[in-house]
């Protein structure tokens, strides 16, 4: 579990530091101010540090090994053309630092690589353990409808998509979880299936949602609703259950304020049962859900963080606190407010 991130030259970034909460944590900002660029680089740390003992096929870390995979992971996910390309633009060589914190000490990494880097990182902080379960990664787009056949399209064939589409793919094809948690799983199943009518199904390499009228295949469920059914599915397959990490870039995407409201609530029932979120978003109905939902006497005890980014001359500037009141002014929450302003001025004329 992550507890702080150090970012210094990266993309972005000039300097910041994260403070993370171990249940919630929001990014808020404008187009262009790095939500996107937060969510990838503790994905990154998350995911290497993950699979680093049955990659490596080492108990132990080693700077070999872990040069090699974060560079390898931070060019499939972010997809620059050089990883000196992921440096803070700016006149002459940068140096770009980053700190990943867990809550067990001895899972510290730190790493550089400046401007002229073009293959790989250099160890700064070496760990001297691994982390456990896979992190999760959503991006704004549904996975469920080019799911047949994608990973081993993506493994045979250079196609120009983030490795986050792979690797969440993977998770999607596991099969469903069995054991003690079923219990557990079926509680957060059971509202996500009412959205979605039915239940998700993978059969002869596809997904369909299984209603009391038949089957509907993924591509013709609405997608929005699509997004749903994957949430529910990692669920089913207990990636999503009992540890690890979920980030989610935009929930609301495509989604009508109804069903908005039940992703809110199945974020923090996941915040509940022991996974750590986050979530990137623009949408002042998605913060102002969660918001109401965190001081309802159910969600009380999820820590949350919220995370304001501001662009500036030197780059990106990062707000933070528990609530969304100390992350200052985000234009675009501002501009949904002023606009419910301007249109309850006219009714009332």
């Amino acid at each position: 579990m992550l507890t702080g991130l150090i970012l210094k030259n990266m993309t972005v970034f000039s300097e910041a530091n994260f403070a993370l909460a171990e249940g919630l944590n929001v990014v808020l900002g404008e187009n262009g101010a790095g939500k996107s660029h937060f969510l990838k680089t503790a994905y990154t740390v998350a995911a290497v540090s993950a699979k680093g003992e049955k990659d490596s096929g080492s108990s132990t870390p080693t700077k070999s090994y872990l040069e090699t995979a974060i560079t390898k992971k931070l060019r499939g996910v972010f997809r620059p053309d050089e990883l000196g390309r992921l440096t803070r633009r700016h006149q002459g060589v940068q140096r770009c630092e980053i700190e990943a914190r867990f809550k067990k000490r001895p899972l510290r990494l730190g790493f550089s690589f400046n401007t002229k880097n073009k293959t790989e990182v250099t160890i700064e902080t070496l760990p001297t353990k691994w982390e456990g379960q896979p992190p999760v990664y959503l991006p704004t787009r549904e996975l469920l409808s080019i799911f047949p056949g994608f990973v081993s399209l993506y493994e045979t064939t250079d196609l120009p998509f983030e490795e986050t589409w792979r690797d969440t793919c993977i998770l999607l094809g596991a099969p469903l979880a069995k054991g003690p948690r079923l219990t557990e799983i079926k509680q957060l199943l059971e509202p996500l299936e009412e959205q979605l009518g039915g239940n998700v199904v993978l059969e002869d390499g596809r997904f369909y949602v299984k209603t009391k009228d038949g089957k509907l295949e993924a591509h013709l469920v609405a997608e929005g609703l699509r997004k749903v059914a994957m949430i529910a599915r990692l669920i089913a397959t207990g990636s999503l259950i009992g540890a690890g990490s979920l980030f989610w870039d935009e929930p609301e995407a495509n989604l009508n304020p109804k069903v908005i409201k039940q992703v809110a609530r199945t974020i923090l029932q996941l915040c509940q049962s022991g996974i750590q979120v986050f979530v990137a978003s623009h949408s002042l109905f998605l913060i102002r859900e969660l918001d109401i939902l965190l001081k309802s006497p159910e969600f009380q005890p999820v820590a949350a963080r919220f995370f304001g980014l501001h662009l500036g001359e030197n780059g990106v500037t990062v707000q933070q606190g528990d609530t969304v009141d100390d992350i200052g002014t985000i234009d675009a929450l501002q501009e949904e407010l002023s606009q419910s302003d301007r249109y309850i001025k006219e009714e009332t004329r």
